[in-house]
C-alpha cells in the first residue's frame, strides 16, 4: 500500500523506531530507507516499510510478508500489499506521526 504524508517534525527515524519500527537499510538505486516491524519472536509475520523522502513529503511503500523466504537469496513472495492489516497498519502509523 502506497501512502503520503506530510514530513512531521523531529527525526523520522526516533519516530518509527517509537512506533515497533527497525531501521534495516538505505537502498542506494531508490534512495529509499528499509524498515521492518515484526509481529511474531520468530521475526514473521512482519510489516515491511520502504520510505523515501521527497521535498516536504514521505513516500510509504507498506507491506505485509507472511513467511520469511523459502530459498536464499530470494524475496518473499507470500506478502499482502492491500487489506485489513495492512490498512490498519497504515492508519496507525499516521496517527503514531501525528498526521
Amino acid at each position: 500500500m502506497k501512502f503520503i504524508l506530510k514530513r512531521p517534525k523531529g527525526n523520522i527515524l526516533d519516530l518509527l523506531r517509537r512506533s515497533g519500527y527497525h531501521f534495516r537499510a538505505k537502498t542506494k538505486e531508490r534512495g529509499e530507507l528499509v524498515f521492518y516491524h515484526p509481529l511474531a519472536p520468530a521475526g514473521f509475520p512482519r510489516f515491511h516499510l520502504f520510505l523515501k523522502p521527497e521535498k516536504d513529503n514521505l513516500i510509504f511503500n507498506l507491506h505485509l510478508d507472511q513467511k520469511k523466504p523459502v530459498y536464499k537469496g530470494t524475496p518473499a513472495h507470500n506478502a499482502e500489499h492491500e487489506g485489513l492489516m495492512v490498512k490498519k497498519e497504515a492508519k496507525r502509523i499516521k496517527k503514531e506521526l501525528g498526521l
